[in-house]
């Protein structure tokens, strides 16, 4: 492994973010938030123009999962109110299966004030199209810092999925200080939003509507879809000021033969919405880069290690990439790639597949902070300072930026 990231201070992606600028609500409008422009200088807009600096022709790739109501609330007869949060189902594994099955099912959870949580099964009542139902949780196994919980639930007639969405309650991020409303079941997810799995949203798509979306369309940009789901660890800070100790969540992503084609043949620029498609885009190369170095063979899975990219040089071009991809899933029948990343994008990195991104501002020491920085290199400070001087909106509920850079793809 190169030294890339032990080389890096933590510290040095630090700024001063103040309470008042963490937006505690969406902005009235969707569309109507506001728009930092980077393109080697700073300007802004409101996000409702972001087709007026999207070059024409361009390819945007859009993270299509979808919020599941992942926090269950079990009060129990003490009067102790138990908080079982879901993070991804371990039987059925896969989440359709997980989210469509209508007997009991195992999950990944943390579990909220676990002290007051013996051994015994816990339930809630809840009402689902006029009926009443109830939903049991019992304990199994630790599963790292989180629990392994089953859940069941009577009558059996209603699928994990309605369950969820009659009983559970939206994950708002922990820097928004107030219990979810009527209002983040709609805002708190994208207007595009279709594959179930997600416990935090891929924040830069909410401020898409129907409408920037026709305006973008008209002007000859494309869009095209991953799946990513994206886990609670993305609000995890990173605390060892050796970033090179900080071990990075894993996440799940889906991408189908079409859309996996439509990125090997495109030719203009390609601009990422959101960190999470970044992540899978940039994933995506390296699963094609493992695929080529092992002669198609088979891997044991597709998953991208952490540090993987920094142990050694790749000048595959993203479209051979791309292309190795597409012909394992050709040979093999397979309709979709199903991956799994933990892969660290930080200063030093070098991006094969994208040529700018959407995002928002992010917090002080975070991974995402340090994404972005690897992408604009020291020019960060300079943004947020512009952002937080102007008064943007910081984090999942606050304003956007569009990052392009001249061209870096290897073609």
């Amino acid at each position: 492994m190169t030294d890339i990231p032990g080389r890096i201070d933590i510290e040095e992606y630090n700024y001063y973010l103040p309470e008042e600028r963490i937006a505690q609500h969406p902005a009235k409008e969707r569309d109507g938030s506001r728009l930092l422009i980077y393109d080697g200088k700073i300007s802004s807009d409101i996000f409702h123009n972001i087709d007026r600096y999207i070059p024409a022709g361009s390819l945007l790739v859009f993270n299509d999962t979808r919020v599941i109501r992942a926090r269950i609330l079990f009060r129990k007869d003490t009067g102790a109110t138990i908080e079982v949060f879901c993070l991804e189902p371990l039987n059925p594994y896969d989440y359709e299966s997980a989210f469509g099955s209508k007997g009991p099912v195992e999950w990944k959870c943390i579990v909220g004030n676990l002290k007051k949580w013996k051994n015994e099964m816990i339930a809630t009542v809840f009402e689902y199209d006029g009926i009443q139902y109830e939903l049991t949780a019992q304990k199994l196994n630790p599963e790292g810092e989180a629990w392994r919980i089953k859940f069941a639930w009577k009558p059996g007639d209603i699928s994990l999925g309605q369950a969820m969405e009659a009983v559970g309650h939206i994950p708002l991020p922990p820097y928004v200080k107030r219990e979810d409303e009527d209002e983040d079941y709609i805002r708190y997810q994208t207007v595009y939003a279709k594959i179930k799995g997600s416990v935090a949203a891929p924040t830069a798509g909410l401020h898409f509507t129907d409408q920037v979306l026709e305006k973008l369309n008209k002007k000859g940009i494309r869009s095209g879809f991953i799946t990513l789901h994206v886990g609670a660890g993305t609000f995890k800070p990173v605390k060892n000021s050796n970033i090179s100790k900080h071990e990075m969540h894993c996440e799940h992503f889906f991408i189908n033969y079409k859309d996996l084609e439509m990125l090997l043949h495109f030719r203009g620029k390609m601009i990422a919405v959101g960190t999470t498609s970044v992540r899978t885009l940039e994933s995506l190369y390296w699963l094609g880069v493992k695929l080529i170095r092992n002669r198609g063979e088979q891997p044991s899975a597709f998953y991208v290690d952490q540090w993987e990219p920094y142990q050694g040089h790749s000048d595959i071009p993203v479209n051979e990439s791309f292309e190795a991809l597409l012909v394992y899933m050709r040979n093999r029948n397979i309709a979709f790639i199903h991956g799994s990343t933990t892969l660290m994008i930080v200063p030093g990195y070098v991006f094969r597949a994208i040529d700018g991104m959407i995002t928002n501002f992010h917090q002080p020491k975070s991974t995402l902070l340090l994404l972005v920085s690897a992408w604009v290199d020291n020019d960060w400070k300079n943004i947020y300072d512009f952002a937080a001087d102007n008064n943007f909106r910081f984090l999942s509920y606050g304003d956007s930026s569009l990052l392009l850079k001249p061209k870096r793809r290897l073609e």
